[in-house]
């Protein structure tokens, strides 16, 4: 890991990330005022008092940038690693066993990709939260789901990449030798290929983790995301965006945030993929 912490921009990712994260848990035990708490003082500008000034209805808007940011990473974390989950399975899956098996695999994937990643995101969040409404009458908790259906609609690169990888370690001497001592096609694929396929996926899962971010903002901003109870990034600056040319600190704060964690999260993957890969880093150097 020495390649990673010669990284200039991937240290810098790997900080402004973990402040970031101690800002979103920590922020809301230590700031005085909460996401929910109301004053008379209606769109104040920033000030010593609330540094990112005050909402419509006198909110703090830090302190929902604070419950936003923490709503924004889960939601990117658990989308990260359910596209990560889908995408191992199913590549390693079409790669080891090839035929039929990969064309089926190989097809789907294709076909997923052509259709746009938020148009997916965006049919399944909208019958999904229809039924749900419906069901529980609205105002629950729906942050989950969204991270659910970004997970679910994102994984073919990873699929691919993994499924290409697995073709080629699935020859080797390693794992012929691990199929002639028995092991059958799970063993062989979980405790000898895809150990080799690692650094590949924990890459891929950081660029997945940012494309979350965006993603959800983008559906939140169109109302198929996040919605009251929960908050986020996204719905922050879709409940603003009116505000932009008035009380533009109601939208900028917010944005800010969503740039820092994109970026802080793809320089961290590319220090991953330079540390994994040196012969890249030579070539792109």
């Amino acid at each position: 890991m020495r390649r990673f912490f010669r990284h200039r921009a991937a240290i810098v990712g790997m900080v402004v990330f973990v402040l970031l994260v101690l800002f979103s848990l920590l922020g809301p035990l230590l700031w005085k005022y909460d996401a929910s708490d109301l004053n008379l003082g209606r769109y104040q500008p920033p000030s010593v008092d609330h540094p990112f000034g005050t909402g419509q209805i006198g909110d703090d808007v830090f302190a929902k940038v604070l419950s936003g940011t923490g709503f924004s990473m889960q939601i990117a974390l658990v989308a990260a690693l359910i596209n990560t989950a889908v995408g191992v399975v199913l590549g390693s899956i079409a790669g080891y066993y090839r035929g039929w098996v990969d064309s089926a695999v190989s097809r789907l994937t294709d076909l997923v990709l052509v259709i746009p990643t938020f148009l997916i995101a965006a049919v399944l969040s909208r019958s999904t939260f229809s039924t749900a409404e419906l069901s529980q009458g609205g105002g629950s908790s729906n942050w989950l789901q969204v991270a659910i259906i970004l997970g679910v609609t994102n994984w073919m690169i990873t699929a691919r990449t993994v499924r290409g990888m697995v073709l080629s370690l699935r020859e080797k001497e390693f794992v012929e030798a691990a199929r002639a001592l028995g092991g059958g096609p799970g063993r062989v694929i979980f405790r000898h290929i895809l150990p080799n396929t690692m650094d590949v996926v924990i890459v891929n899962a950081t660029i997945a983790m940012a494309q979350a971010v965006l993603l959800e903002s983008a559906l939140s901003f169109v109302g198929l995301g996040v919605k009251y109870p929960d908050t986020s990034l996204g719905l922050l600056i879709s409940e603003n965006q009116n505000e932009l040319l008035v009380h533009p600190w109601l939208f900028y704060f917010p944005f800010i945030f969503i740039v820092l964690i994109s970026l802080s999260v793809n320089f961290i993957g590319d220090g991953l993929r330079d540390a994994f890969d040196p012969r890249q880093k030579r070539v792109r150097a």
